[in-house]
């Protein structure tokens, strides 16, 4: 079950949002009081309530808006119970000063907005012996591995239990904590309504990840990068397993390079069945699991790890993604051979789709704002490199973009000038995000045939999702939520 914060000002909008909540069907409601700017009317929020509530009233220094005495903000707990609200949130420290009456469930809550400390164990504990009917532990993640401890606690609570973690490290753990048993978790009203960091809005806990289907049995999969907030991957993966009725759910993972091999231990409790793997991750996986598909040591870069039954392999699914992108735009029975490729930058994707036209039989230039990089990337090929500068001097019939620039926020940006450009060259943006990069504007005004990064980004993520449940991938729906996401997201 999903329980949504409501934190406004006034008393009326207050309500106003409950009754729009419930009638997007929500089933369980928290009344953040203490961000009412007059004194709670606490019994005229829960007359007539559309669902059942959570009362609870934060002090400033639990992460709320409380500006009250200690002693008002105690007696406006004591009211909601009084006045029969389903749940009341008591911080532990105050637990005994608030008794239980009537059928008002206890929540004993402890929140650390600094990080999870080492004695968390230590916490629960002694939250457990303040009769409470459902305990709340809630920290700030520094690591993804923060998550793992605090969903360790809600597995092996013998009391109900909600913990998890707050900030980008903690998404997954507000995803997870119902697969683990927590009675509910928490969501805000709106983007624009967050009230602790990291926080999931309702919207996307049910349309993103399906949480109240979430079961002990759901298998767990998610994307490995650093930054992860911007990535699209979970919601076409989730859509993806919905539509074809598959029992899983694929969060985000931000994990630093120095985290990295740390998370992938500890997240072997979490019996996570595969990794999509971006930046800066791809070739860190491969020193971790070395055990792979043949192009991943000839790429020297991984973007997926899966389960086998001797353990953790790797496959790189841009490459033939690539591939299959570019065919898009060749006419009949032209083919690769022989086309002069330049491709811009060095990194993971560039590696694959670099060797991916070579063995085609392309002649491939390297261009990166990194030489070094350019430099070994275009020795391990035996294909040629060129300065950043240079880029412009450079004659090709095909013109590839595997570097950030023109990437959503920075869309006037292109990383070739339009002068540069020659008609009837084919041009190849992968960023998906736009989809419709000044770059490519800029390729159809020279009638260049172009090719988007939602090709490619749809056809390895469908590898991946096939390599994860064994499944065909819905690829027209993929597409189709790719571009509504994208647009959404302006």
């Amino acid at each position: 079950m999903i329980c949504v914060s409501i934190a406004r000002t006034r008393h009326k909008m207050v309500m106003a949002e409950h009754a729009a909540l419930a009638q997007r069907g929500a089933k369980l409601v928290e009344l953040r009081v203490d961000w009412l700017s007059k004194a709670p009317d606490v019994p005229r929020l829960l007359k007539d309530r559309p669902t059942p509530v959570v009362v609870t009233c934060r002090r400033r220094e639990d992460g709320g808006k409380w500006t009250g005495t200690e002693e008002e903000r105690q007696t406006i707990l004591r009211t909601a119970i009084i006045s029969g609200a389903e749940y009341v949130d008591i911080e532990s420290d105050i637990a005994k000063s608030i008794p239980r009456y009537g059928k008002t469930k206890r929540i004993i809550s402890h929140h650390d907005f600094e990080s999870t400390p080492d004695n968390v164990e230590e916490l629960w504990k002694k939250m457990s012996e303040l009769n409470a009917d459902i305990i709340k532990l809630v920290t700030t993640a520094h690591s993804p591995s923060d998550c793992v401890r605090l969903l360790k606690l809600v597995s092996g609570a013998k009391i109900p239990t909600i913990a998890f973690c707050m900030g980008e490290f903690g998404i997954l753990s507000r995803v997870l904590c119902g697969k683990y048993g927590a009675p509910f978790t928490y969501a805000a009203f709106s983007a624009e309504r967050e009230i602790a960091p990291g926080q999931l809005t309702f919207q996307q806990m049910n349309e993103i990840y399906h949480y109240d289907n979430i079961k002990s049995d759901t298998k767990v999969f998610g994307v490995l990068g650093d930054p992860i907030a911007h990535s699209l991957s979970p919601v076409l993966h989730n859509s993806a397993m919905q539509k074809v009725g598959f029992n899983g759910v694929y969060v985000p993972i931000r994990v630093t390079r120095d985290q990295l091999s740390k998370m992938l231990d500890d997240f072997q409790w979490l019996d996570v069945q595969g990794y999509s793997v971006t930046i800066p991750h791809k070739e860190a996986v491969l020193a971790k699991y070395p055990n792979c598909e043949e192009i991943v040591k000839e790429i020297g870069a991984a973007n997926t790890l899966y389960r086998t039954p001797a353990g953790w392999s790797s496959d790189n699914t841009d490459y033939a993604a690539a591939l299959e992108s570019l065919q898009l735009v060749l006419t009949p029975g032209e083919t690769l051979e022989g086309k002069r490729v330049l491709v811009l930058g060095a990194g993971g994707a560039a590696r694959a789709i670099a060797l991916g036209v070579a063995r085609k039989g392309a002649a491939v230039t390297i261009a990166s704002r990194t030489a070094e990089r350019a430099r070994v990337l275009a020795e391990s090929l035996g294909c040629r490199q060129i300065t950043w500068e240079n880029r412009g001097s450079e004659y090709a019939d095909i013109l590839i973009n595997c570097t950030p620039v023109g990437m959503h926020p920075d869309v006037n940006q292109s990383p070739f000038q339009s002068n540069w450009m020659r008609d009837d060259m084919i041009v190849f943006d992968t960023i998906y995000a736009p989809e419709n990069t000044l770059l490519l504007k800029e390729a159809r005004e020279h009638h260049c045939r172009t090719v988007s990064g939602v090709e490619m980004f749809v056809r390895q993520a469908a590898a991946q999702f096939t390599r994860f449940t064994g499944e065909p991938a819905p690829i027209e729906m993929l597409k189709e939520t790719l571009r509504t996401s994208i647009s959404a997201a302006k």
